[in-house]
């Protein structure tokens, strides 16, 4: 009647790390809570299953239409109506994750052919999230790049050096004596804190030719990011030139996004000269208590000695150096690349980048670095 609880339990882990990527604050605890209560239900029904997890996964209002945009996308289903307790119709889309596009899926209403389809629904969307991108047919990709233009994770603080107006904090002087001298007499204190801005992310998406499988994919959760915080994402495309694609990227519509970073990119599928286009990125700006990202697979056609020492001058400024290289979500990769091996010192995390799940894993420790 049920999945087993191995089964089970990861579909409901990846579907509370997608809640989380959303800004639902479905933590662990709500997690376990949920599975404890569909051991009581028939977790073949989507309706038994949308209302356990609403009831558990939800923190308040503002969690519900993010909820249900979350439910409908990782499911596949149509989310159950809230203003009625009668049994609902739910719409299977299974055209992005059949191998057969021609199947009629049709519009199944029966509880029978809802207990058959949901397991199996969410089952392949789960494998979907574990898929190396390279490997996906173009229906199962559009897929991906739909989940992934609902990440919405945060960023985590930092404290800059501009300060604010507060009641508690260090004594603001200059405030105080200047309106000691408007009023001739010193009335009050006034006190000062620092502001607080989420931590800038600079990302250099490799579009070179050993790097096309990934680079759309990249580039849509580049377009993720720079949707979550606009002001504090910076976005480059390195190949045989460094161009700056954060403007094009800040369409709303991620179709639309692309399509304007495609034409503004002028090195597609090239090679890649990675230490001079760092270098030419250092020449000109800085990365200051930044999160620099570099995604890219290390096949250097520069000197790797270059590469090695620019991403040094970068680890030196930037609070934290993430290289995301696709073949690392494989057990027997190993940086065996000139590129690679310049570079694997200078870094604080060498993280995998092939699936949907690695992206998602990435946004968390953006998120939380």
């Amino acid at each position: 009647m049920s999945e087993p609880l191995d089964g089970l339990a990861a579909t409901v882990t990846g579907f509370a790390r997608t809640l989380r990527a959303a800004g639902v604050g479905a933590d662990h605890e709500r997690t376990r809570t949920l599975l404890r209560a569909l051991d009581h239900l028939d977790v073949a029904r989507p309706r038994d299953v949308y209302w356990a997890g609403r009831f558990t996964l939800c923190a308040g209002p503002d969690d519900l239409p993010r909820y249900d945009r979350c439910f409908q996308a990782y499911f596949g289903g149509r989310a159950a109506d809230r203003r009625a307790a009668a049994p609902v119709t739910v719409t299977r889309h299974t055209l992005t994750l059949n191998d057969d596009p021609g199947k009629d899926t049709g519009d199944d209403t029966g509880d029978e052919d809802e207990r058959d389809s949901a397991p199996g629904s969410a089952s392949r969307t789960e494998l979907l999230r574990h898929r190396d991108v390279a490997a996906l047919t173009e229906a199962e990709r559009a897929e991906v790049h739909r989940l992934l233009s609902m990440l919405r994770a945060g960023r985590a603080p930092r404290r800059s050096r501009r300060f604010e107006p507060s009641s508690r904090g260090r004594l603001d002087q200059r405030r105080t004596l200047r309106e000691a001298l408007r009023k001739g007499d010193v009335a009050r204190l006034l006190r000062r804190t620092h502001t607080v801005r989420p931590r800038g992310v600079v990302l250099f998406v490799d579009v070179s030719g050993s790097m096309a499988p990934y680079a759309e994919t990249l580039l849509r959760f580049a377009h993720a990011l720079v949707r979550g915080e606009p002001r504090a994402t910076r976005v480059y495309s390195v190949g045989t030139r460094l161009t700056p694609v954060t403007a094009e990227l800040r369409h709303r519509d991620p179709g639309t996004a692309l399509a304007e970073a495609s034409l503004a990119i002028p090195d597609w599928s090239g090679g890649t000269r990675l230490g001079e286009e760092l270098r030419e990125y250092l020449a000109r700006h800085h990365a200051r208590g930044q999160i620099v990202v570099i995604a890219s697979d290390g096949w250097e056609r520069g000197d790797p000695s270059l590469l090695g020492a620019q991403v040094a001058r970068l680890a030196r400024q930037a609070y934290r150096v993430i290289w995301v290289n696709p073949h690392k979500g494989y057990e027997d990769y190993e940086p065996l690349t000139g590129g690679m091996r310049a570079v694997l010192p200078y870094l604080d995390d060498l993280v995998a980048g092939h699936s949907l799940a690695a992206y998602e894993a990435l946004s968390e420790r953006l998120a939380h670095a």
